[in-house]
């Protein structure tokens, strides 16, 4: 990716994060002179015509947010890849702050609420819900402020089924999903203040609200569990913080705050030490267990928007009894459920599905069928076995990832090393290329770090230092002073020292001698 430039006007640096779904560059904005993040989204991604188009139409919307607890989006592209520009974040997620094990005073975890809170109000009244809040989505920055990020991308991917993806490599996602995605329904604002109500009662009690094995019985119980009160697990949390959580973690959307806004407000009257007056709807909880498994099993493997009709009563002529969906389930829970059915079962490796879970049916969910007629099942036996790919070794990581994934694999961790070959180029592998290991698990790839040497500036006109700098793949600071025994015009001061190595994408910053 070194020196490779976006839209004509967005050159590359180094690459300072990555994850599933995209790699994320630091990059100078060629044309207004800034360095800015780039988000690079996954091959696989750019491939689907239905969410480039929907990416490009939530990516406009998200550039029209302006708030100063939004990550700003600034421009959008699709060549080589689908791709956002962003407002570059010094900081941390939260999520890296709730996994470092830190418990927050109780007024600094209102405070980042609040802040996530503000953001979200504001993008609702503007008719952009954002359906992923999560700590993931959450920077803190050095300042100590509260951005949210990824309201293009989260709304983009919600049409592809991503917030329970097949691979069931999704727990932290399914941990603040709402009850009415669980079950493939309408996500609309009550979503964002259920998940930020998921976010805020782990910040305070130091745990998610509903934890599983799997994304599966996590949204079960987003759906039929019984929440636990917060003041049960931190005994010192004032009582209306328990109100509050509870009213935006209803099951039912209409139970819940009636806006961002609404909750937000009793959170400030928390922290200002006054009492809320805002009570939790009680009644009884009708276990939808049956419409739980369906909802989530089918979202899994895509065919939802099938299934629904008939969820909901559509009119198409009964031939017999409905199969259930039993994809994701224990043998006996799917046994229980198919009791009306003749049952094989056979075993096989499978890379997205638990050990000892229901990967298949034939016939199919929703499928009709006659009393006593057969249903197979196959259980997965686990991922099986996967090869390291061998030509990995000279690839870009872009590419490498794309032939992991091809081989069931996924990238768990880069290091960068000092080379002269391109930024980002894979050097070496862990396990060795051709080695045998199980499918889903993770290898180690070391990447070109793109080291050179920072020329010496000092005494060039300045036009042609920066000059100098991006085509070298730096990034420029440019500051001004003014000497006056030098000229106008020249660099008068630089760091690092010419002669030094530095990190391609890192910054160089020059001095520039400028008259008073």
């Amino acid at each position: 990716m070194m020196n490779k430039i976006l839209g004509g006007r967005y050159q590359l640096g180094a690459m300072i994060g990555t994850g599933g779904m995209a790699d994320v560059y630091i990059a100078q904005d060629q044309r207004l002179s800034r360095e800015v993040a780039v988000k690079i989204l996954r091959s696989d991604l750019a491939k689907d015509p239905t969410f480039v188009s929907r990416f490009r139409k939530e990516a406009k919307a998200a550039a029209g947010l302006n708030h100063p607890g939004v990550v700003a989006v600034y421009d959008s592209g699709e060549e080589p890849a689908p791709y956002i520009v962003m407002e570059l974040v010094t900081g941390h997620t939260l999520r890296e702050l709730i996994h470092g094990g830190e418990r927050l005073p109780l007024d600094r975890a209102l405070e980042i609420g609040a802040g996530i809170l503000e953001a979200v109000d504001y993008s609702h009244q503007r008719g952009i819900v954002h359906r992923d809040i999560k700590p993931a989505n959450v920077m803190i920055t050095d300042g100590g402020d509260v951005k949210v990020m990824d309201f293009g991308i989260a709304r983009a991917m919600d049409d592809l089924g991503a917030t329970l993806t097949s691979t069931w490599n999704v727990v932290g996602t399914a941990q603040y999903l709402s009850p009415e995605q669980a079950l493939g329904e309408v996500a609309d604002t009550p979503t964002d203040i259920y998940s930020t109500g998921c976010l805020l009662y782990e910040l305070l009690t130091g745990r998610p609200p509903f934890t599983g094995e799997t994304p599966v019985s996590i949204a079960y119980q987003h759906v039929s569990g019984h929440l636990t009160p917060a003041r049960q697990l931190q005994p010192d949390l004032p009582e209306s913080v328990e109100v509050m959580l509870e009213v935006a973690l209803s099951k039912k959307p209409e139970d819940r705050y009636i806006s961002a806004r609404a909750m937000l407000e009793d959170l400030n009257k928390i922290r200002a030490g006054e009492s809320i007056s805002t009570k939790v709807v009680r009644g009884p909880l009708v276990s939808r267990r049956t419409a739980v498994i369906s909802g989530i099993s089918l979202l899994l493997v895509g065919v939802l928007a099938v299934v629904g009709l008939s969820l909901n009563g559509g009119s198409t002529p009964s031939l017999g009894n409905e199969i259930p969906n039993v994809v994701g389930l224990t043998e006996d829970q799917a046994q229980a459920l198919l009791g009306d059915y003749t049952v094989t079962v056979q075993r096989a490796p499978d890379p997205r599905i638990p050990k000892d879970r229901v990967a298949s049916q034939i016939p199919l969910a929703t499928s009709q069928a006659t009393k006593g007629s057969a249903v197979t099942l196959t259980i997965s036996d686990g991922p099986g076995d996967a090869i390291v790919p061998d030509d990995l070794v000279g690839m870009s990581l872009i590419d490498a990832r794309t032939s992991l994934a091809a081989a069931g694999l996924v990238i768990s961790r880069t290091e960068a090393a000092p080379s002269d070959e391109p930024q980002g180029t894979v050097l070496s592998v862990l396990p060795e290329p051709g080695s045998t290991i199980t499918a889903g698990t993770g290898v180690v790839l070391t990447i070109a770090s793109g080291e050179v040497e920072v020329p010496n500036l000092i005494g060039v006109e300045a036009i042609q230092a920066k000059t100098l700098l991006i085509q070298a793949g730096f990034l420029v600071r440019e500051f001004n002073d003014y000497d006056a025994a030098q000229a106008v015009g020249v660099v008068i001061r630089q760091a690092p020292d010419a002669g030094t190595t530095q990190t391609i994408g890192k910054p160089v910053t020059i001095t520039i001698n400028k008259a008073p």
